[in-house]
């Protein structure tokens, strides 16, 4: 996973001109999504989701327990060797430093959480829920907590973030998780094709942030996914490059439906709903 900020517009290693960039999609998205609790989406499914999962403000009962986690993280000052398979370079970071700066945010952590609760309650059945990037867990362990029953696999390159990842779920007491371990670009297709079933219900895209990266795991995705299932991008707006993968996302014959809430980008397959894209403040 690609060390960068997350709860911020900007992230150390980004060039100036993309620094330049993300503002001004910051603003422009600001300036031009919805803030309005739902109204004006037109399918009933989508209107409740935004309006009862996206503005829930109630703090659940891991929500506390999860974010010690990350406390205890932020806190650590273990150093770790990362391995980035972009570049094939080696380097080391502390784990307070990507604690601070690559986790996603618990705004986006609690989201799924309840995305994930809601799509299990409506299914009445365990669900399959995939993770690109693990990081130290503390996402992974937002999509695995809902439920006990539901398999969580996450993809992550470096062993040392893993071994970080899995102290966090012990803590949490959360045993529905499978890790990955390897290059995505690899792990991807070949735990894909082993897949007896072949549909996942809930994943989220949090690895490799560039063009070409996104669109081919996209591209890998499809034909696992069904109506029902919901695929979560993250970062949509972090570069120009990324902002043009999540326009060819949007204009995809499988896609139907999709939400830009700035952090990230929601895709749905039902053929039921409208070419509609939505943008939204949350």
């Amino acid at each position: 996973m690609l060390f960068r900020k997350k709860c911020c517009i900007f992230a150390p290693e980004m060039k100036t001109a993309d620094l330049f960039y993300r503002l001004g999609a910051f603003l422009k998205h600001q300036l031009t999504s919805w803030n309005t609790g739902g109204e004006g989406i037109h399918s009933p499914y989508l209107f409740y989701l935004v309006r009862m999962l996206f503005y829930d403000q109630n703090a659940y009962y891991v929500f506390r327990d999860i974010e010690y986690r990350r406390t205890c993280m932020m806190r650590a000052p273990k150093r770790v060797p990362l391995n980035d398979y972009g570049t094939g370079q080696a380097t080391e970071a502390l784990v307070s430093d990507i604690a601070k700066t690559s986790l996603e945010s618990p705004k986006i952590g609690q989201l799924l959480f309840r995305l994930v609760s809601y799509m299990g309650h409506d299914e009445k059945r365990p669900l399959q829920v995939m993770e690109l990037g693990t990081s130290l867990g503390i996402t992974t362990a937002y999509l695995a907590a809902p439920d006990s029953r539901n398999q969580v696999v996450t993809f992550e390159g470096s062993p040392a973030l893993i071994e970080m990842a899995q102290l966090n779920w012990k803590h949490l007491g959360l045993t529905n998780i499978d890790v990955v371990e390897g290059n995505i670009d690899e792990t991807l297709p070949k735990w894909l094709k082993a897949q007896k079933s072949r549909e996942v219900d809930v994943v989220f895209m949090d690895a490799n942030h560039t063009k070409e990266a996104t669109l081919r795991y996209f591209d890998l995705l499809i034909p696992y996914t069904s109506g029902k299932t919901i695929v979560v991008i993250d970062d949509i707006h972090y570069s120009r490059e990324m902002q043009e993968a999540w326009e060819q996302i949007k204009q995809r014959e499988e896609v139907t439906t999709t939400m830009d809430l700035y952090d990230c980008g929601l895709v749905f397959f039902d053929p039921h709903y409208m070419k509609r894209h939505y943008k939204l403040r949350i």
